[in-house]
């Protein structure tokens, strides 16, 4: 073996071992990306505890999840757009969400609002009950005329 054969294979060796170092770091970032979203789509805990304040929001016609995060990110509601997008999806008032004007507290959590903010839809298209009458009761009285004769 020569010295270029050497230095060569010690290089090849050299570069195997960062592009392994590198790989470990990537993967090592991206899994613990993904457990810290996971952790916060099904962990969030409320903006505040206690009574918190109560915000109104209006929620525009056609506003994606996304969006509708948006909008509560800025109101102080929530910390993550994306994260809420994620949760909405995943709750069972997937694509609920109506438009309107709600009224909404810092100390609830996303599913709570989400809840909210869909229960509108399941408020309106409820029925109201018919209203039963009491049955009128008809009393008549019969005559029966007999003739003398």
């Amino acid at each position: 073996m020569n010295s270029k054969e050497i230095i060569g294979s010690v290089f090849g060796f050299a570069l195997k071992i960062v592009v392994v170092i590198i790989l470990a770091m990537l993967v090592y970032k991206y899994a613990f990306m993904a457990y810290d979203i996971g952790y916060r789509v099904f962990g969030e805990e409320p903006m505040t505890t206690g009574d918190g304040m109560t915000i109104s929001v209006a929620i525009p016609e056609g506003k994606s999840g996304k969006e509708i995060g948006e909008i509560l990110e800025q109101k102080g509601l929530i910390r993550d757009a994306q994260v809420f997008a994620i949760q909405e999806k995943l709750s069972e008032y997937k694509d609920e969400i109506k438009p309107g004007i709600y009224e909404l507290n810092t100390s609830m959590t996303a599913e709570e609002m989400i809840e909210v903010m869909a229960q509108k839809a399941e408020d309106e298209t409820k029925e109201e009950p018919a209203v039963q009458e009491e049955p009128q009761t008809e009393i008549t009285e019969t005559v029966t005329v007999t003739g003398e004769e």
